[in-house]
């Protein structure tokens, strides 16, 4: 059992690399243990490495994003959050590119794999409820669904972001037409 305060250095310094690496790939972990208000010792307990805490940083948005599935259906129908869903994904691939100085492929291989599975089990979640509801075509596949929406984490961002245009055609792409 995880005493509190390990949960609370824990969840510190996965806020604050996210934060710092974020914005810069290049920050120290010495850094990184001062914006989380931790010593380096700490650090380094609960993670050994650099890539480590990376790979933390992205598992943990991973989770966060998968876990709001079920609160987003609970509030809007199925395509308006899965619409939401997705741009929340978005967002947090486009954080994720940040974090790609601080990784090796290999690393980048690991978060591909771990991330994969519970990222198509909430796209298919997501695509369930339209399909029940018949707001989205029977046929729509979630990895499918996955490799297009590949493309909006890498359309340009400026001067005008392309993401919403583009997920807007998916999208209609998905919807049960009468």
């Amino acid at each position: 059992m995880v005493r509190s305060d390990a949960r609370e250095n824990r969840a510190r310094i996965l806020a604050a690399a996210r934060e710092a690496l974020t914005a810069d790939g290049s920050t120290s972990m010495n850094q990184i243990a001062q914006r989380a208000g931790v010593g380096a010792g700490t650090l380094y307990r609960n993670f050994p490495t650099r890539e480590a805490l990376v790979l933390a940083v992205y598992q943990d948005e991973v989770t966060r994003i998968v876990d709001t599935v079920h609160g987003l259906l609970a509030k809007m129908p199925p395509l308006e959050a899965l619409r939401h869903w997705t741009t929340d994904l978005v967002e947090a691939m486009r954080r994720k590119h940040g974090l790609g100085d601080a990784l090796s492929p290999g690393a980048h291989q690991a978060i591909s794999e771990q991330s994969y599975g519970p990222v198509v089990a909430a796209i298919t979640e997501l695509l369930d409820a339209g399909k029940k509801d018949g707001s989205i075509r029977v046929d729509a596949d979630p990895g499918d669904f996955l490799q297009l929406t590949g493309a909006l984490w890498r359309a340009a961002s400026a001067p005008q972001d392309r993401a919403p245009h583009m997920l807007a055609l998916i999208l209609d792409g998905l919807r049960t037409h009468r």
